[in-house]
Parts: structure tokens; C-alpha cells; sequence
């Protein structure tokens, strides 16, 4: 590993230009340590909001999500040579299987399927590391890549719309604030609007009665966070199978993640995509082994680094530091898990409906042909599977919505794709997945 890193100054002027503005400070560099620390921080205020939701809404502790989340950082620094800035926050895609997991057999079955994702996910990184991305692109390219991600958050807009119902006007509250802090400020004031629009909408709630702070009071600042261990049933394995299809988008945001840093600093990062892929697996393994949440590289950290324009590696050491810390207070972690169930509606509907955006922005960004007959049902099939959450019954196994929409939307998209080779029609070949 490069460290430590070279110092530059607090205010680094581009070489080829004389700009100050237009500065970079690379993973390999790190600005004075008191701005540095001010950065780690930054970026886990950025991290904040999003992260400590998946704990709040699956029932898991959320100082040990905060605790392994940091250390999934310094794990993925490490694992990725310290030349890939990235900070593993909690993966929104793990929600509605974790939540049909803890139904059927409690926390320690959803923890077992935390664990199988990530091994598998750990497992296709160490294959990418050894024969590269190509295959990655070719069995989910964007019209793929862009309808599974978006089948995830449209699939768990009936738990959105049931928290909202909990407290209808805390719930709107705190949508309001984040829509106008998203479009009323600039910068990373815009890029907060999600904990600010939490933090208002809990003022709102503990206002009309709606906050029990005394588990909260009765934490203690300092101490370990709620450790709990999976638990594997071979007779719950339809129940663990629901985590298969989750590593198909973690594919996608690892991917976009390591080609999106390299675009915005202007280098060729796709040899780190196996090592990347790897470390996030192993964290999700690591996090699930003793309660955690489920680990991704997150968009709103690539939004902080190409705000400030410092990439420098340093600033996420700290920020796996800050989170780390903030998982040994356990009154941090009864703060987070008051969250009221109207503020969690509000909130939800947001990114949950985001979640779905994400994917046709992969759309977007790609130009995916929706002229192609293949395209159109592949995608059209895939959502509607996802939306109304078709369910197969065969004796105990139920599979729901989202892996079959993730299936649905695999076969139909190669069975069209290949039938067209064979018949000599265009080509079915996709550009990579985009940053998510």
C-alpha cells in the first residue's frame, strides 16, 4: 500500500491549467490532516441519512450496522491497495429479503442469507480479478443492470406506503423537507436534504408525542453495540435463496462505482473492479457474521468527492474511524432506532422511489434501444413480476417478487437476445453498467 500519502497543499493548483478550482487530490495524496479529518467527517454525515435506515426498517441494531460499516471501509481500503476511494455504507437491496427472512425464521436466518449474498458476491469478484468484466457486461448489460435495480425499490414501495399510514402528517412533513432542501440549496446542504429531512421530521414527531426517549436515556455513551450471530437452516433454504438475486445489483454499484471514480479522476480503475467486488463481499460477510447490515459503495460519497474534488484515500480512513466510534455508543444506536414509523414513511418514499429512479437513469445514460422487442419485454416483464410482487408456492417454497422479476427479466432478455443472433437480427451487445 501507497502510505503514507504525499501531502499537498489546502489549496492544490491543476498543473495543466493553474487552476485552483479545477484541483484534483488524488487517492495516493491527502491535504493537511486537520482539512482531512474535516473531509472523513463530511463523508460520513453524506453516509448518515441512507445508511442507518436499513437497520431502522429491518429490525437490525443499528450501532453494529454503524460499527461494521466503518470497519467494511478500512477493510475495502486495505483489500483495494488504498487507490480506490469508497465508503461501504448499508445496501438498501438486502430490505425485502432480510424482511422475508426475519418472518419466516427471526434475525439469525436473515443474517445466514447477509452472509450468502456476500460470500457469493466475494466469490464472483475473486472470478472478475482473475478473468476480468467483460463477462459481467455481456449477462447484465443496462437494460438489464437498469430493470433490476429499479424492480428493487418499486418492489418495496407497499412498506413505504404502510409507514406513511402510520403517521400521515410527520410522514409529509418530512417529505416536504426533503424535496425542498434537495431543490432549494446547492451542494452538500442538497446532498444532506435525507438526514435533514429526518432530523425535522423527528422534531415533528417528539412535538406531537409521537418519540419514547427513555431507551435512549437509559443507554450508555460508551459500550459495545448488540452482537448477534446467523443462524443456518438447511429447512429455511427457499428463505436464503430470496439473497441470490441481491448480488446481481451489487454487481452493478460496485461496477459503476470503480468506473464512475475512474471517469471523474481521469484514469483506467477496471483492474481493482475484482479486488472491489471482493472487499464488498467480504464485508457483507463480516457485518452479517455478528448483526450487521449487508454493506454497498455509496453514490452520495462519489457526490461529496466530486463536489470537493478530493479523491484522496485518507479521508475515508477517518470516516471508517468516525463510523466505527459511533457504533460504540450505544445511545447513538437507541437514537437511530426511535426513529418514528411516520418519519421512516416520509423518508422511504423518498428512496425507495430513488432506488427505482437509479435504474432508469442506467437507462438513460446508456441510451438503451426500447425499440428492441427484447428490451421492451425484458424490462416490462421484469417490473410488473416486481411491482405487483408475484409470488410462486410450491410445498414450503415461496419465492416473491423480486427474485422472479430479477429471473424474468435475465431469461427473457438472453432467450430474445439469442433467438435474434440466431435469426441474424441486431446485436445484442450492451455497454457496462454505469456509476450508481
Amino acid at each position: 500500500m501507497s502510505l503514507p500519502w504525499t501531502p499537498r497543499s489546502d489549496r492544490p493548483v491543476d498543473p495543466a491549467t493553474g487552476d485552483a478550482a479545477s484541483a484534483l487530490v488524488l487517492p495516493e495524496e491527502r491535504l493537511s490532516w486537520p482539512r482531512t479529518i474535516g473531509l472523513g467527517m463530511q463523508h460520513v454525515v453524506a453516509m448518515f441519512g441512507a445508511t442507518f435506515l436499513v437497520p431502522t426498517l429491518t429490525g437490525f441494531p443499528p450501532g453494529t450496522t454503524l460499527l461494521f460499516s466503518g470497519i467494511g471501509t478500512l477493510l475495502f481500503l486495505l483489500i483495494t491497495r488504498n487507490r480506490l476511494p469508497s465508503y461501504l455504507g448499508s445496501s438498501f437491496a438486502f430490505i425485502a429479503p432480510i424482511t422475508a427472512a426475519s418472518a419466516a425464521g427471526g434475525p439469525g436466518l436473515a443474517l445466514a442469507g447477509v452472509v450468502l449474498a456476500g460470500a457469493l458476491l466475494a466469490l464472483v469478484g475473486l472470478v472478475v480479478q482473475l478473468v476480468g468484466t467483460r463477462w459481467l457486461t455481456a449477462l447484465m448489460p443496462p437494460v438489464v443492470s437498469g430493470t433490476i435495480v429499479a424492480l428493487i425499490g418499486f418492489n418495496l414501495a407497499p412498506a413505504a406506503k404502510q409507514n406513511f399510514e402510520a403517521s400521515p402528517l410527520v410522514a409529509a412533513i418530512t417529505l416536504a423537507v426533503i424535496v425542498l432542501v434537495a431543490v432549494a440549496f446547492r451542494g452538500l446542504v442538497a446532498r444532506l436534504s435525507i438526514l435533514i429531512g429526518v432530523v425535522v421530521g423527528y422534531l415533528a414527531a417528539a412535538a406531537l408525542g409521537q418519540v419514547d426517549l427513555t431507551p435512549v436515556r437509559q443507554a450508555a455513551w460508551v459500550g459495545p453495540p448488540q452482537f448477534q450471530l446467523p443462524s443456518f437452516d438447511a429447512d429455511q433454504l427457499p428463505a436464503l435463496l430470496l439473497f441470490v438475486p441481491v448480488v446481481l445489483p451489487l454487481l452493478a454499484e460496485n461496477v459503476g462505482h470503480v468506473r464512475g471514480v475512474g471517469q471523474l479522476i481521469d484514469r483506467d480503475l477496471d483492474p481493482l473492479a475484482g479486488r472491489a467486488l471482493m472487499a464488498d463481499g467480504l464485508a457483507t460477510v463480516l457485518a452479517g457474521s455478528f448483526g450487521g447490515s449487508a454493506t454497498t459503495t455509496y453514490g452520495e460519497n462519489i457526490g461529496v468527492m466530486s463536489a470537493t474534488r478530493v479523491f484522496s484515500t485518507a479521508a475515508y480512513w477517518v470516516a471508517g474511524a468516525t463510523a466505527i466510534l459511533l457504533g460504540l455508543s450505544p445511545k447513538v444506536g437507541a437514537l437511530i432506532f426511535a426513529t418514528p414509523a411516520g418519519v421512516l414513511g416520509g423518508v422511504t418514499t423518498a428512496l425507495y422511489g430513488l432506488i427505482g429512479i437509479i435504474g432508469v437513469r442506467i437507462w438513460v445514460e446508456h441510451r438503451v434501444d426500447f425499440s428492441l422487442p427484447r428490451h421492451q419485454f425484458s424490462a416490462g416483464i421484469g417490473l410488473i413480476v416486481a411491482i405487483a410482487d408475484f409470488t410462486v408456492n410450491a410445498g414450503e417454497v415461496s419465492v416473491g417478487g423480486i427474485v422472479l422479476g430479477t429471473v424474468a427479466t435475465l431469461v427473457v432478455y438472453h432467450l430474445m437476445a439469442g433467438i435474434d443472433r440466431l435469426r441474424g437480427g441486431r446485436s445484442a451487445g450492451e455497454l457496462s453498467p454505469p456509476a450508481v
